[in-house]
């Protein structure tokens, strides 16, 4: 590790803009799972507070759908450098995190099937902390594999023991 000290800062990458469909599509299912089963109850008995809790879930979700992929398309960022890999997600709840290089353990990339449809893809980061893993979700699958062999290779030939 070089002689800088490590920061907390803004990471300099936007992940893909297709996140947005990824969020977009996550949150669709989520709602509609939950919507479901009142659409269903809804068929059977028509009463005034099952009614008005199926158009609450249906305008919550509506908004949460709208407003948060975009929103956190805007948070999402990423940097890896030979010192660390930095990263800032969340929308709500907003999460920083460096991860020395000298403790990093294990570098994985993981595609879902929406993700392989879309061509995303998520690097995730292990290191010795009880923070748990890093994650930097939603990057262009090639982006993704090149991050895991670039921080591979630097894992590497970095000294340290990881712990």
């Amino acid at each position: 590790m070089s002689s800088e000290v490590l920061r907390l800062r803004a990471p300099r990458h936007q992940v893909s803009r297709k996140s947005i469909t990824l969020w977009t599509l996550h949150a669709l299912i989520g709602w509609l799972v939950l919507l479901a089963p009142q659409a269903v109850a809804l068929v059977f008995v028509r009463s005034p507070w099952q009614v008005a809790a199926a158009v609450g879930t249906l305008v919550l979700g509506a908004a949460h759908t709208l407003v948060m992929p975009r929103w956190r398309y805007r948070v999402h960022r990423w940097e890896a450098t030979p010192d660390a890999v930095y990263t800032l997600a969340g929308w709500l709840n907003q999460e920083w995190r460096i991860a020395p290089v000298s403790r990093i353990q294990t570098v994985d990339t993981k595609r879902g099937p929406l993700q392989q449809l879309l061509g995303l893809s998520t690097v995730t980061v292990t290191t010795a902390s009880a923070a748990g893993p890093v994650h930097i979700e939603g990057l262009a699958h090639d982006d993704a594999v090149r991050l895991a062999d670039e921080l591979t290779t630097t894992t590497q030939a970095t000294p340290g023991d990881a712990t």
